[in-house]
């Protein structure tokens, strides 16, 4: 299945996110929840920004691929953090860990700063939702 990447010239060109993806209804929906750094035991893995996303984006790829899905069938991600500070610190770093999961894949996306998430110790949460074909 393939998404057609909606991103109007009237908004300027979008880096490291798209403004719009519009996908055939045709395929599986999947609703990713909101992952955090977690591992196994469900303990953060790490206090690092950077290794607390990476992680956090792991867990959401592994969903992902438990439904059959793939990175290229990611339609949006929502990445909350505690800090847009650190987020902005650390892009390059977040971006190479981005990359990692989704190569050069950039679905509708929104980064959104809270007061805090459902473990104290995780500074990342990322949700997404995806389009698998039937």
């Amino acid at each position: 299945m393939a998404f057609e990447l909606i991103n109007p010239d009237s908004l300027g060109a979008p880096k490291g996110y798209t403004n719009g993806v519009l996908a055939d209804a045709g395929g599986k929906l999947l609703f990713i929840a909101g992952q955090v750094a977690w591992d196994k035991q469900q303990k953060i893995v790490s206090d690092d920004f950077v290794e607390q996303f990476d992680q956090a984006l792991a867990n959401v790829i592994t969903v992902l691929k438990a439904a059959g899905g793939e990175p290229a069938n990611v339609a949006r991600l929502a990445i909350y953090v505690t800090s847009r500070e650190e987020y902005l610190e650390r892009t390059i770093q977040v971006g190479l860990r981005y990359r990692k999961h989704m190569g050069n894949y950039f679905p509708a996306m929104v980064l959104v700063e809270v007061g805090g998430l459902v473990d104290n110790a995780a500074k990342v949460e990322i949700e997404g939702m995806a389009v698998i074909p039937a």
